[in-house]
């Protein structure tokens, strides 16, 4: 597969593209331009965590996971990571593992009632 299109362009040039794809629904075409752009910037949790996200959206949950788990890894107070991992989970039918990551998101985010 030719993905001189998806590499094309500063780091700043490919976010504003990935943007594009995700905001137009083109998940599979999000994640292929973040895919190099997280590994060019690893540090940087914005583009993984959409990267999670296009690849959530386009039902490709075992790497959702895996960009979820690095970024929750690198930063444990993450909540928007720790919900989507909840997501995640729950889509692929591991409801108990699910719940954990919900609770705790849920408490990062103050909801202290839905504990």
């Amino acid at each position: 597969m030719d993905t001189t299109y998806y590499d094309h362009g500063t780091p700043a040039e490919r976010w504003e593209r990935a943007r594009l794809f995700f905001d137009a629904k083109d998940y599979a075409a999000a994640a292929r331009v973040l895919d190099g752009l997280v590994a060019e910037v690893p540090e940087q949790t914005g583009p993984q965590l959409l990267l999670a996200r296009s690849y959530y959206h386009s039902a490709q949950l075992r790497r959702a996971e895996a960009e979820l788990r690095i970024v929750v890894e690198r930063d444990p107070v993450e909540h928007y990571a720790r919900l989507m991992l909840g997501r995640t989970l729950e889509r692929q039918g591991r409801q108990e593992e699910a719940d954990a990551q919900l609770r705790i998101a849920s408490a990062l985010a103050g909801d202290f009632a839905d504990l």
